[in-house]
């Protein structure tokens, strides 16, 4: 009968213990009850467009004599800008970087295999824009026109959002009435009332690209903390 006693009251503790972390749809909550309090995680999330881009356009030119190089280096970069600005984007908006130029044969002097070359530039543009869609559209179709041009380019953007203090108040709203419902529903199911507020943690903002096919397209998310007393 002792034995039976035992574990029992084994069997409770264990219940108790488990019950000391329970998870909701709508949120994580800890119960402590000790101190009568339940801490709830509200989650908030998003959907926005980019509306910043910074797009890198480079390409190389080789060839023997430097003067003819940095003459083609530089009627490329009057072809390409021209071409940007075509498409929608202002001159205000096209940044172009100094040439780099290498020296292939010295580089290679002592190499098995000379290069065709004896030297290289390498330089790049970047635009810095607001105009999302019109730098897609440029980024679909600018290395199938440069070619003809006998321009090889290459390129990446990066986008980002920049408008997250306008949607923090309203996601915090949100995120802390998910705690609250959350808090809410496991006062219910414990036969308890939520009391007053003790602590809240707004958390961090966090903003990433929606998946890796749409990195013009952002996921904004923030998890707040609400501890609340139990009466």
């Amino acid at each position: 009968m002792k034995i039976n006693n035992i574990v029992l009251a084994a069997i409770i503790i264990a219940m108790g213990l488990i019950g000391g972390g329970i998870a909701l749809s709508n949120g994580i909550v800890k119960f402590k009850s000790m101190e009568r309090t339940v801490s709830v995680k509200g989650l908030s999330e998003t959907e926005v467009p980019a509306d910043k881009v910074l797009w890198n356009i480079s390409f190389s030119c080789q060839g023997n004599n430097m003067s003819n190089l940095f003459a083609e280096v530089d009627k490329n970069v009057k072809v390409i800008a021209a071409y940007l600005k075509k498409g929608g984007i202002s001159e205000n908006e096209i940044f172009t970087a100094s040439p780099s130029l290498t020296d292939l044969a010295k580089q290679y002097a002592y190499a098995s295999k000379k290069p065709e070359y004896n030297y290289e530039i390498y330089t790049s543009l970047t635009v810095s824009s607001s105009k999302i869609n019109e730098v897609r559209s440029l980024i679909s179709t600018i290395a199938s026109d440069m070619s003809k041009e006998g321009i090889a380019v290459n390129g990446y953007a990066n986008y980002s959002f920049t408008g997250l203090n306008e949607l923090k108040p309203k996601m915090i709203e949100e995120a802390t009435a998910n705690a609250r419902a959350s808090a809410q529903k496991f006062a219910e199911d414990s036969h308890r009332k939520i009391g007053k507020l003790k602590t809240a943690n707004q958390g961090i903002f966090s903003v990433e690209d929606l998946d890796e096919t749409t990195p013009y397209m952002k996921k904004v998310r923030v998890v707040t903390t609400v501890v609340y007393y139990l009466n």
